[in-house]
């Protein structure tokens, strides 16, 4: 199928449910709009959490090579991010094991992916290098809720049945993971109040 028939699938408005009944049957054109529809939102998820750009691409290529390969026994047709996510995760998890990181860090997203910032940590609304900072604070597991949650904006009913995790435990992880990552925040600006009082005293005496 053509670039063309992607776009017009694309942005066609066409449901979940119609791409992926037609992209099971071996529609490129389908398959190719389910990719184009769903990459970036992987994508950031993914290089947020890995913090390399080489890393983000292949978990997301392998995503979507495993998501393609399985449609035909996929079945629940309604949920397909939520499905696709779950791979997402895996490999996601997968590549930071085989790769032995001890500290996976966060890195702002290059402008040219032109994709929406992470979501406000409330209650506090923080710059993205403080949240950046705050995130590289936290385990792997507790930087994996807060992106699924606050990143990509979903439900514990959906985080649970993408990590395996319960619900309650999902909700003491993140209050734990905000406990932190405020505590963090606190810190680095004392830190940075007091920089700045530092600089103006210099300056002071120097204009003395």
């Amino acid at each position: 199928m053509t670039k063309v028939a992607t776009e017009l699938l694309v942005n066609g408005g066409m449901p979940d449910t119609a791409l992926v009944e037609r992209a099971r049957g071996g529609d490129r054109a389908a398959q190719n709009a389910l990719v184009e529809r769903y990459y970036d939102d992987c994508w950031r998820y993914a290089f947020r959490l890995l913090g390399e750009r080489a890393d983000a691409e292949d978990a997301v290529q392998e995503t979507f090579m495993r998501a393609m390969a399985a449609l035909p026994r996929y079945q629940d047709h309604e949920r397909f991010r939520g499905w696709l996510f779950t791979i997402l995760v895996n490999q996601c998890r997968n590549l930071a094991t085989s790769r032995k990181r001890r500290a996976l860090r966060f890195t702002p997203l290059p402008e040219e992916r032109n994709a929406p910032p992470l979501a406000m940590v409330p209650p506090t609304e923080l710059p993205d290098d403080d949240v950046a900072m705050a995130l590289a604070e936290l385990d792997p597991s507790q930087r994996e809720i807060i992106l699924l949650k606050f990143g990509e904006g979903l439900g514990y009913g959906d985080i649970a049945r993408l990590t395996g995790a319960s619900e309650s435990a999902l909700k003491m992880r993140v209050k734990r993971a905000l406990a932190r990552m405020r505590a963090f925040i606190e810190r680095h600006e004392r830190h940075e109040r007091h920089e700045r009082h530092e600089r103006h005293e210099r300056h002071e005496r120097h204009e003395r």
